[in-house]
């Protein structure tokens, strides 16, 4: 597979990396305005830097769009007559519709919208996928990529805005989870170091018990439950003090802000 990114920031070089280091592709371009600070790229096989986007293009048949909002329709302009039936469109760009990018570039063109999050950069991404008409003829390649950077899942593009709240702004909530649990045990005696450790790899093992037993969480909760225990007893104050309603609560205004924000 022959991919550019056109845009090399953090994200679409989190998105390189990852895809050099599961060895997705067969050649890589990263272009950057200034390509000084991506100049050690080179050292990959097949990897090429340059300011260029036309040559990108032409030489990739994976485009992947990692630019700044306020850049995308000057690179569409810039990359549309170069497009033919070989190339599919990837956008990572957060508030800008298919039927935005289909006022640049026309209806017959494979173009594809994907949502990932910050974890990306570690190969765990949860990432959103929603296509054109024409672009969910090649969703798998886009599945491909997105599942070699973690996992994805093909949704409809009225549900961007709430994917963006649960898997992006979501990273964050689970961030602050884990740390109000990392004090909790810093109160309870341990050293901060040792607190943070117990709280990461117990939220990963928590999450990999539903991913690979496909349980319900209620199921794994019962499991670790007893008359009269610590734990039940635990989950009640917490519950009492508002725990799953501030939670729903906080999605549901980030939602609200979302979509304020995409009216502006």
């Amino acid at each position: 597979m022959k991919i550019a990114i056109l845009g090399a920031g953090n994200l679409g070089l989190s998105i390189g990396r990852g895809l050099i280091t599961n060895n997705s592709l067969t050649q890589l371009y990263l272009t950057r305005r200034s390509v000084e600070s991506i100049a050690s790229w080179t050292e990959y096989a097949n990897t090429y830097v340059t300011a260029d986007n036309k040559k990108a293009v032409q030489e990739s048949d994976v485009i992947i769009l990692a630019v700044q909002p306020r850049q995308l329709v000057g690179l569409l302009e810039e990359i549309k007559d170069l497009l033919h039936d070989n190339h599919v469109l990837i956008s990572t760009v957060t508030g800008f519709s298919l039927a935005k990018m289909e006022e640049t570039l026309g209806t017959d063109v494979f173009v594809i919208r994907s949502m990932p999050n910050t974890a990306i950069s570690v190969g765990k991404s949860m990432t959103c996928l929603c296509a054109n008409k024409k672009g969910a003829e090649r969703m798998p390649i886009a599945e491909a990529i997105f599942n070699g950077l973690g996992t994805s899942i093909v949704i409809e593009e009225q549900h961007m805005r709430a994917a963006t709240v649960i898997c992006a702004s979501g990273i964050a909530f689970w961030m602050r989870l884990i740390r109000a649990t990392t004090q909790g045990g810093v109160q309870l005696g341990f050293d901060a170091n040792e607190a943070m450790k117990m709280s990461m790899y117990t939220a990963m093992g928590a999450a990999s018990l539903l991913i690979e037993t496909g349980a319900h969480p209620e199921e794994e909760i019962d499991k670790v439950t007893t008359p009269r225990g610590c734990t039940i007893e635990g989950l009640n104050e917490m519950e009492h003090q508002g725990l799953s309603s501030s939670l729903i609560q906080g999605i549901v205004s980030s939602f609200k802000k979302i979509n304020e924000i995409a009216q502006d």
